[in-house]
């Protein structure tokens, strides 16, 4: 079995992978909180409400008596794992929902959550589904909520961020796992922005008591607060937080690429030769998991579904075309998840000991990829030589599409504009020959005047 090198902070279970499987091997830190949630049928609720992940439980007897050492789950497996970076608001938003209305549902059992990380949450298509069995727990009377800054911190920052004030969250997120501080927010928030209840208590009161607390000498974190915390008081705050966040909308901001789909380059007989290339590759191979590569709005992960593959997984830099995509995907219930991607600068191996969260690569399982109209954003835009783009698309998945763009393209004009044409080793015998290295060239179809071709490839 493989371990799973970014659950080792709980100390109640671990996940293993083995044959394509997921596992979780419970501890006797862990058995306690098992017992109750099983006494309880809570994990069959949670499953039965599509707020949990899909577990087996599996006992393997010792002697007449269960080995708590060997007491093992088996989860569904997640098509595409993503994190909270890699998303567009929206989607942090349908995170955030579920896990409120999960915390709701199970407090109703006399359960509740230890803990609010964002990345206990993961996508199947537009769905969000809760992965992280031992974040439950039963639930004490009086309690108060513990995962209540770290919720903030995870999901309603962020939201609040681009909310207000129309930053984007990702690359902040990316470069602090802890999500965004309480302490920052409040800094960048107007005072006319905290006239609003919500953030008054969640954003300005709560960074107060938190400089407070750091203030305060001779600390004794043993004694137990004098009043308790009502249940009905706890419930009443999940629920006015979750209205609060369903309100919440993306402060509108522009793209170039909102209109790509309609203000595209390409003839209409030059789309139609381009949209059956697609539809031949994927009818061939039925991929299971294939990525999409500038996905923009989704048209061709969309397509790519309709023609007998399982589950697309589309990569955009464009936030604006990854809601689109990812309302599009909710819109025509598609096993389809669109994620943010910057492929110069993609998810790297972070967090402690850079093995918490995995990068782009390490995740990259794909059968099959799709990269229209891409190549050529690396290779001039970027300045990255178009040997390792194209190397570096091979090595993606063993079969795929790559289309490639030549100079004299409208498109490219307009690049070398700005910067002038400093790539020498830019053109098509180029590109031919690096596949041709690195596998073989399957078929070639034109479908612009410019010369624009999409060949397809075997690694």
């Amino acid at each position: 079995m493989i371990e799973e090198k970014g659950s080792f902070r709980d100390p109640a279970g671990k996940i293993f992978y083995k044959e394509n499987r997921v596992l979780r091997k419970i501890t006797r830190e862990g058995l306690k909180r098992i017992k109750f949630l099983n006494e309880n049928d809570i994990i069959a609720k949670s499953i039965e409400k599509k707020l949990l992940i899909n577990t087996i439980e599996y006992k393997f007897w010792n002697e007449n008596k269960i080995n708590p050492e060997s007491l093992i789950f088996e989860h569904s497996k997640i098509p595409f794992i993503s994190y909270p970076y890699e998303w567009s608001f929206s989607q942090l938003k349908a995170a955030a929902i579920h896990h409120l209305d999960f915390h709701l549902f199970l407090l109703e059992l006399n359960a509740t959550l230890i803990d609010s990380s964002a990345f206990n949450i993961q996508f199947i298509g537009s769905k969000p589904i809760f992965i992280d069995l031992l974040s439950l727990k039963k639930y004490e009377e009086g309690e108060y909520w513990t995962g209540h800054k770290q919720f903030c911190e995870n999901f309603l920052n962020p939201l609040l961020l681009r909310s207000k004030k129309g930053i984007n969250f990702n690359n902040w997120f990316k470069g602090n796992l802890e999500g965004i501080s309480t302490s920052d927010l409040n800094q960048i928030l107007s005072f006319f922005d905290k006239l609003s209840y919500n953030i008054f208590i969640q954003v300005y009161l709560l960074n107060k008591l938190e400089e407070r607390s750091k203030l305060k000498k001779n600390l004794n974190v043993n004694k137990k607060l004098k009043n308790k915390f009502p249940k009905k008081s706890f419930i009443s705050m999940l629920k006015q937080l979750r209205n609060f966040i369903y309100s919440l909308s993306p402060k509108k901001s522009f793209s170039y690429w909102d209109s790509y789909s309609d203000v595209n380059t390409y003839k209409k007989n030059e789309e139609i030769t381009k949209i059956q290339c697609v539809e031949n590759f994927c009818k061939k191979y039925k991929f299971k998991t294939i990525a999409d590569l500038g996905c923009n709005d989704g048209f061709y992960s969309a397509l790519a579904l309709k023609n007998r593959c399982d589950y697309v997984v589309g990569f955009d830099y464009d936030l604006n075309s990854i809601e689109k995509a990812f309302q599009k995907s909710i819109r025509e219930k598609l096993n389809f998840l669109p994620l943010y991607f910057d492929a110069s600068n993609p998810s790297s191996n972070i967090g402690w000991n850079e093995k918490e969260r995995k990068g782009f690569k390490d995740r990259a399982e794909f059968s099959g990829i799709i990269a229209l109209a891409f190549e050529h954003h690396l290779a001039i835009a970027k300045n990255i030589p178009l040997e390792q783009v194209v190397e570096w698309l091979m090595n993606l998945a063993p079969r795929g599409l790559i289309e490639f763009v030549p100079k004299h393209d409208i498109t490219i004009n307009k690049m070398l504009e700005l910067k002038g044409d400093i790539f020498p080793n830019y053109n098509e015998d180029n590109f031919r020959k690096v596949i041709s290295q690195k596998g073989k060239i399957l078929s070639t179809t034109k479908i612009s005047e410019s010369g624009r071709i999409i060949y397809e490839y075997e690694r």
